[in-house]
């Protein structure tokens, strides 16, 4: 039998129900409370988050994942908001010696292009 949280008595125990995830629930008859000795979880497993958080950074959309995961799209923006606010401010910052740098190439033109675009107006002089 089980035994009230409360009062600590095991007598007078009588099932009350099950509450939302389907847990049984008692009332203590002594005490009048009512109480659940072992709760379900609700809501989602931490595997479809951080699967859902995957497959947000890799491109797709919220509405997308939602859809592949059969859960509510607002749910996944909350698991997508949580797991950026545990990032943190700035990236991490290399300790010791910077080996290798890698730097992206950059096109300008002094002036103007030398060849013309086909669309573009002739130029004059």
């Amino acid at each position: 039998m089980s035994q009230c949280p409360h009062c600590q008595r095991t007598e007078h125990q009588v099932k009350a129900g099950l509450n939302a995830s389907g847990s049984q629930r008692y009332l203590c008859k002594a005490c009048q409370r009512k109480y659940t000795p072992e709760p379900n979880l609700n809501g989602y497993a931490d595997e479809m988050r951080r699967q859902a958080v995957e497959m947000y950074v890799d491109g797709l959309n919220l509405r997308r994942i939602a859809r592949l995961l059969k859960v509510s799209p607002q749910s996944v923006a909350n698991w997508v908001t949580a797991h950026a606010d545990r990032l943190p401010d700035w990236p991490p910052v290399p300790s010791g010696e910077v080996e290798v740098e890698e730097l992206d190439e950059l096109f300008t033109f002094v002036e103007r292009k030398k060849t013309r675009s086909s669309s573009s107006p002739p130029l004059i002089g």
